[in-house]
């Protein structure tokens, strides 16, 4: 498909550079397959599900994966975006073109790190020499990986700290946060536990890929990064008879819903997965291992505006997304939040 069908404007100032206070005080659009909307908060969920749907959170931990050092003279700044093992990250690099294959980059703190690998996307292996692990020299040298969008507008603070970080983070690993789930607090769970709607956890480590721009002028010429994820047998049981008594499986994020897509089997079948996935879902998709999707509000001509668009239609999207700007709500990882049904 045409990238540029997933265009649209959005005004500057409907972007937030601060999440909503309390968490789940955050607007939300409910918006259904028939392609009615209806203002929320987030708050109101535990009424607009059902009594045997589950919620499905990824529990991944953002890192400080953002550093900043020198080569010499040169001043490199690194994304770590995907763990290839103990002592070696790859990363997207700037300022890359003063890099050779073996130099050495101070990040201060005691931190360095070693340009092994050029690879085809220009991005870089960096080796991380020493006998602490690789999360210690990022809490000592590195930052919250803020995204651009808000990056560009502010320096990244202490409180981005608590703010970029879901309640479930339980893994280290990613560099982005899985943003659906910071609308979450402990009196909206006991909400909706009360209501008889339970919930899961997966993990996928978000890569700093997800904020690519889509270059390519048709969908079929995108290439995805890959993450890493897991499901254990015992989540996958679970969410199977869930579906099989009559309940729902919402995803809260899109990255959530991708790897629950890509441990499903053309059965419908959700099974355990732990590796890597690069799927990449666009218009036409068949769903197989989730019903709902909640959701922030995300990029022009981006991949994840092509799921959103997948599941509900561009049609419905278009309609949502111009209703959400027109109604001031907040956009990207600190903005507010979609509740996205198919089936109504």
């Amino acid at each position: 498909m045409r990238v540029d069908l997933f265009d649209f404007e959005l005004p500057p100032e409907r972007i937030a550079l601060r999440p909503a206070r309390p968490r789940d005080a955050a607007r939300m659009l409910l918006a259904k397959g028939d392609g009615t909307l209806a203002d929320h908060v987030v708050r109101d969920l535990p009424a607009l599900l059902r009594a045997g749907d589950v919620l499905v959170f990824n529990d991944t931990r953002v890192i400080p994966a953002q550093l900043e050092g020198r080569r010499g003279e040169a001043k490199i700044g690194a994304t770590l975006h995907k763990r290839i093992d103990l002592r070696r990250w790859q990363a997207f690099v700037r300022n890359a073109k003063r890099l050779r294959e073996g130099d050495v980059i101070d990040f201060g703190a005691g931190v360095s790190g070693t340009a092994e690998q050029r690879h085809d996307d220009g991005s870089w292996t960096l080796f991380f020499p020493g006998d602490e692990p690789v999360e210690v020299l990022l809490e000592r040298a590195g930052r919250m990986p803020l995204p651009p969008y808000i990056a560009g507008k502010r320096p990244t603070d202490e409180e981005d700290r608590r703010d970029y970080q879901t309640m479930f983070a339980a893994r280290d690993g990613a560099v982005a946060a899985p943003t659906a789930a910071l609308h979450f607090t402990d009196g909206l769970m006991a909400a909706l536990a009360r209501a008889g709607i339970a919930h899961e956890t997966l993990t996928l480590h978000v890569g700093a890929g997800t904020f690519l721009p889509v270059k390519a002028q048709d969908t079929a010429d995108h290439r995805m990064h890959a993450e890493w994820g897991r499901i254990e047998a015992d989540t996958a049981d679970r969410l199977n008879r869930a579906r099989a008594a009559g309940g729902r499986v919402i995803a809260v994020g899109t990255t959530s819903l991708r790897l629950l897509e890509s441990a499903a089997g053309e059965d419908n079948v959700i099974r355990p997965f732990a590796g890597d996935t690069s799927i990449f879902i666009t218009p036409g998709y068949r769903f197989r291992a989730i019903d709902g999707l909640m959701t922030n509000f995300h990029l022009p001509r981006s991949t994840l505006f092509m799921l959103v668009s997948a599941l509900m239609g561009l049609e419905t999207m278009q309609a949502a997304y111009a209703h959400a700007i027109a109604s001031a709500y907040r956009f990207y990882s600190y903005g507010d939040s979609s509740l996205l049904l198919p089936e109504g």
